[in-house]
């Protein structure tokens, strides 16, 4: 038996999944002029810097970090994204949809509107304001509907808008990736991963994570079947009880729309054991601006979102 057939026989799951998204990267860094990687301190994008070192180290990224704020951040999660791009020596490009909002090109129905839909714009902005023609993400496609008809390349027009039925073949993983000025490609590594795909991941390349991805004790509110968490931002209302119960967080971002779920899990192989037998999906269950139907959220997309 040859050595490379040997090889093929005993690579693992992970590492065949490895192997495609740093085929992936390096494809963008070839093709791609001017990409960008999206880079939040959430648990993908924290598998997708791992991938990145190993597409590219020991030299440079051949791109810098992205992270679009909504100013609404968990401070656990936005310190963590400081040090991390830091200890990387990588650049980490920060706009917030606050300089928008002071642009006036985001303009909130009310000062307790979520800031989480209005990145869209915020994002199409520094991709005007840096030229970018690619920014990698970390969305997979067992997240929900709407991303699961995502190609790896997905291509959005001048306008940053994304239409599902003009989107480029990906046969025998071959990626096109040119467009013409102005235009833009969105591309996502971990399309074919899952959520336990995730965290086996973590466990296995030892990767460090933001506090409150693992159970703490935290106030809440329970609505809708959801835990939404007590903050300054997000108040409970007259008559609505608050709990102290112990939670960890599946998925962050803002927290007006991020909630978490109940759990113990404490460590990286206990939240494997707990995401091996749920039944509810990652956002199913802890996005409170997810409820919408499949076509709000595609909407959402064609605008420019994630």
């Amino acid at each position: 038996m040859s050595a490379q057939l040997l090889a093929r026989r005993t690579l693992s799951h992970l590492d065949w999944l490895e192997a495609e998204a740093i085929h992936i990267l390096r494809e963008v860094a070839g093709q791609c002029a001017n990409p960008a990687l999206l880079f939040s301190g959430g648990k993908d994008s924290i598998v997708l810097l791992r991938l990145a070192e190993k597409a590219f180290r020991p030299g440079r990224f051949p791109f810098p970090l992205l992270h679009i704020d909504t100013g609404h951040n968990y401070p656990e999660v936005i310190a963590f994204r400081d040090r991390r791009a830091a200890e990387l020596g990588e650049r980490l490009i920060v706009r917030s949809v606050e300089d928008s909002m002071a642009r006036g090109t985001v303009v909130l129905k009310s000062p307790a509107e979520s800031r989480n839909k209005h990145q869209s714009v915020t994002l199409l902005e520094a991709i005007e304001e840096f030229g970018f023609d690619a920014c990698i993400g970390g969305a997979r496609r067992d997240e929900e509907k709407a991303r699961a008809k995502e190609r790896i390349f997905s291509f959005r027009d001048a306008f940053g808008q994304w239409d599902p039925k003009n989107q480029r073949p990906e046969l025998w993983d071959l990626y096109n990736a040119r467009v013409h000025q102005g235009e833009n490609i969105r591309v996502f590594p971990i399309s074919n991963w899952t959520e336990l795909d995730v965290w086996q991941y973590i466990e296995r390349e030892g990767l460090e994570l933001p506090s409150i991805y693992f159970a703490h004790a935290r106030q809440v509110v329970r609505k809708n079947g959801l835990l939404r968490p007590v903050t300054p931002l997000t108040p409970a209302r007259e008559g609505e009880p608050v709990e102290t119960v112990t939670v960890r967080f599946r998925t962050v971002g803002d927290i007006t729309c991020t909630a978490p779920v109940e759990s113990v899990a404490s460590s990286v192989e206990q939240i494997i054991a707990e995401t091996a037998t749920t039944t509810i999906t990652e956002r199913g269950a802890t996005r409170l601006d997810d409820q919408a139907s499949e076509a709000a959220m595609e909407q959402r997309k064609k605008e420019g979102y994630f």
